[in-house]
């Protein structure tokens, strides 16, 4: 069912790569791949930072494929959120695009999940649910529906202790109250409006997804996942699963809310949000569910000039230079490589 995405590829042949990205990264290990794209660890070569580089051969690519992967860029650059795997970087060449990721560290919560057998902890869950609302709250403020939310796009920051969402490759941009009509993402996790091919609502698809992620999380296993495809739609399109009994009352009510098979009947994510699960424990706010990510913040004076300091000497750039694309909000090699040294000042600082 995945018909409509850029996600995946071939390996780039024998490490041969193109002129454009050599001497900025050094391309390691291959992390994944699928149709037309490989994701390889990468070395920033001037910070010596580790990052993620989805290459993307473009010769291999449709005219759908091709605005797919434009619509991906342009989402992943709008939505810069604590909880959205950061984009640094976009090369673009003859053959290839590079999108220059930031690297998580502990695989993803599909992995994490298949590891317990009967789910997670209630309050384990709900620390990751609630980053993923935060995650997808922000989008779609932002007029960013995802349409591809699974836990195999959630990765781990162990390190931060955050998840973060990945894979916008099925993301668009929509107009509240118009309907969007391409159907995709993966049959487990789509709503039935999607498989029924009808123009739908577009933040009630990824809110339906938000219940597969959320079951998923509590129970271990993936609420509609038969035998076969058939079997599997037929259990959607009925909204057919069953709760183990260790799941609590007010846990099971939040998922019978998102599982819902009238789009217009599903809570919306700021009722999730509010939801006593989701909010049980701390005071959360609905706005701590919409912070962005400020990229020059926590950052002293002192700190940024020693970063500009450092790019300066290495030949990156001029002062002026450096501190004009990052005002323009670029994503090149000037840009990338200040919030790589960024991001490592306020790890240091952690």
């Amino acid at each position: 069912m995945n018909n409509c995405g850029v996600s995946g590829g071939v390996g780039t042949g024998g490490g041969a790569y193109d002129a454009k990205i050599a001497g900025l990264y050094d391309l390691l290990d291959t992390l994944g791949s699928g149709h037309f794209a490989v994701v390889k660890l990468a070395r920033h070569v001037f910070t010596g930072e580790k990052v993620a580089v989805k290459v993307i051969d473009k010769s291999k690519l449709d005219d759908v494929s091709k605005s797919h992967l434009f619509q991906e860029v342009r989402c992943m650059k709008l939505v810069q959120h604590p909880n959205v795997v950061r984009l640094y970087e976009v090369i673009d060449t003859q053959t290839k695009l590079y999108l220059i990721l930031e690297l998580g560290d502990g695989g993803d919560l599909y992995d994490y999940i298949m590891r317990h057998e009967s789910g997670l902890s209630e309050s384990l869950a709900r620390d990751y649910f609630r980053q993923i609302v935060r995650a997808i709250s922000y989008c779609h403020r932002l007029h960013v529906v995802h349409r591809d939310l699974k836990p195999e796009n959630v990765v781990f920051f162990e390190k931060l202790g955050v998840v973060k969402l990945t894979d916008f490759g099925f993301s668009n941009k929509f107009c509240p109250g118009q309907k969007l009509e391409t159907s995709c993402g993966s049959l487990a996790y789509s709503a039935p409006e999607i498989l029924l091919g009808d123009s739908y609502d577009a933040p009630a698809v990824d809110v339906w997804s938000l219940g597969v992620i959320l079951y998923m999380l509590v129970c271990g296993q993936a609420p509609f996942q038969e035998a076969n495809d058939s079997e599997t739609l037929t259990m959607i399109m009925d909204c057919k699963y069953t709760m183990p009994p260790h799941v609590s009352n007010s846990c099971k009510r939040l998922i019978e809310r998102m599982l819902v098979r009238e789009p217009e009947k599903r809570a919306t994510l700021s009722e999730i949000a509010t939801d006593p699960w989701v909010t049980a424990g701390e005071g959360v706010t609905v706005e701590d569910f919409d912070t962005p990510l400020v990229a020059k913040q926590d950052l002293s004076e002192d700190d940024r000039a020693a970063i500009l300091q450092r790019m300066v000497n290495g030949a990156i750039g001029t002062k002026e230079h450096i501190l004009e694309e990052l005002e323009k909000n670029e994503y090149n090699h000037i840009t990338a490589t200040y919030y790589l040294l960024a991001e490592r000042k306020l790890r240091s600082k952690r």
